[in-house]
């Protein structure tokens, strides 16, 4: 994935100074430590939580500047962090990432005080542009959005999991057959 051009839209530098706590709630392992890896190298002090409760814990114990929540954890909703977040500390920047992103939880994110939404896989370099960009500044366009199938591929997913992995409602709501569903359902990911 290519770095994101900075020349194209403001960002908020970080100050010898700024704050530059960041907390990350993600219950995903391996991405949970490599983005807090990338972004220890990037001049934050990163704090992790991998749970919706250890999230607001943490949040309110030591409410950070920054903050990058993944939206499906496994104890719950991470919006519920984002909320906590914007009430101990209403300035904290907050980046909420899914892995099924879709317009209404993008708004809610929005609405529950996160400043930016991203789908996964994001790089610590799209985070970063995200935490820093300012109030107003329009980014460029993905220079490699998802293919068609993939959008397709993402809505059923999530459909599927709204459903509680039921393959018959799951297809019933898509206006599917069940076994072309389960087709789907059964090959990888369209990149």
């Amino acid at each position: 994935m290519n770095a994101p051009d900075f020349d194209t839209f403001e960002t908020h530098s970080m100050n010898a100074g700024e704050d530059k706590t960041l907390l990350l709630v993600e219950d995903d392992r391996p991405l949970r430590e490599r983005l807090a890896r990338a972004m220890e190298a990037r001049g934050f002090a990163v704090t992790i939580a991998e749970s919706v409760a250890e999230g607001k814990s943490k949040a309110k114990d030591a409410p950070p500047a920054y903050a990058v929540v993944d939206l499906k954890l496994d104890d719950g909703n991470g919006l519920d962090v984002v909320e906590t977040l914007h009430v101990v500390r209403p300035d904290s920047r907050v980046v909420v990432l899914t892995g099924f992103g879709n317009i209404a939880t993008a708004v809610a994110a929005v609405k529950y005080g996160a400043i930016d939404y991203l789908p996964k896989p994001a790089d610590a370099d799209d985070i970063l542009a995200a935490l820093l960009a300012q109030p107003g500044s329009k980014p460029k366009p993905p220079e490699n959005p998802m293919s068609a199938d993939r959008v397709r591929w993402e809505h059923i997913q999530r459909v599927y999991e709204l459903c509680g992995h039921n393959v018959s409602e799951t297809a019933r709501r898509l206006n599917m057959h069940r076994r072309t569903l389960q087709r789907i359902l059964a090959k990888r990911s369209p990149r």
